[in-house]
């Protein structure tokens, strides 16, 4: 299991935001539980200098294009963009030193999977730079995939069978479980199980991680087969229950174990 870092960006700046509570209309309503005194640039050199590859830059709405360019340029090719991204601009971000981008709204169109774009978005820029954002809510007993900042459910349930086609156009996937990201209340354990059962692809997850024994469930449901994002429970994001460097070496350990079985 590898630690996937974050860089949520609200505004302009590096936030954590109670993901749920994320609303266009109502901008009061947001929740925000962190806001940092550090550039984008500073959080980006730390994971450089700890070599955590694969993690991710997310712009949570407009204003946000200066930051990520920042976050990025201090660390060509280490971390992955989203928010905003379809098939017209991903090459931009990719330009300006994302390793993958990161696509949800543009794919997940009227709320359903739209394949003309996911196959504009593949020829744009291949299969292999492209990470798609499953990021899902629960309804009537099941995951739905969620848009436009986690407000909107699709009609797309996740399973095995939505799963396994659309790795035919991704080369990884990122899965927030939106109802608990962001409230340190722990993880949804349902949904790591069944994700820990169906992927086949480099899949994280994100939402609702306290401290190490969450890491150790999501390593111990999800059958050793995903990665992790931690937010808002991190110190270096105002979170008093797991440090930075605990994370690290817990996800490092892991990570040197798989590597000799």
């Amino acid at each position: 299991m590898r630690l996937r870092p974050c860089i949520d960006l609200h505004a302009g700046l590096v936030k954590q935001i109670v993901g749920s509570t994320l609303c266009d209309d109502k901008p009061a309503a947001v929740q925000t539980n962190f806001v940092a005194q550090h550039p984008p640039s500073w959080f980006s050199s730390l994971y450089k200098k700890d070599n955590l590859t694969g993690g991710h830059i997310i712009k949570l709405g407009p204003g946000n294009d200066e930051a990520a360019i920042e976050a990025l340029a201090a660390w060509p090719k280490g971390m992955q963009l989203g928010g905003g991204v379809t098939a017209d601009n991903a090459r931009f971000w990719l330009e300006q030193g994302a390793s993958h981008v990161i696509v949800t709204s543009f794919v997940f169109k009227d709320g359903a999977i739209n394949m003309a774009r996911l196959r504009r978005l593949v020829e744009a820029v291949g299969k292999k730079r492209i990470v798609l954002d499953l990021s899902c809510r629960k309804k009537d007993n099941d995951y739905y995939i969620v848009t436009d900042r986690w407000q909107k459910f699709t009609q797309v349930k996740i399973d095995r069978q939505v799963v396994d086609e659309l790795a035919n156009y991704c080369d990884e996937f990122l899965i927030h479980a939106a109802d608990v990201e962001g409230k340190c209340n722990g993880i949804e354990e349902e949904l790591v199980r069944k994700l820990g059962a169906w992927v086949t692809l480099p899949t994280t997850y994100a939402g609702g991680v306290r401290n190490l024994s969450d890491l150790q469930l999501i390593k111990d449901l999800g059958a050793d087969r995903l990665d992790v994002t931690v937010g808002s429970a991190l110190d270096i994001f105002g979170g008093n229950e797991l440090s930075y460097r605990d994370a690290v070496d817990f996800c490092s350990r892991q990570e040197k174990e798989a590597l000799k079985r």
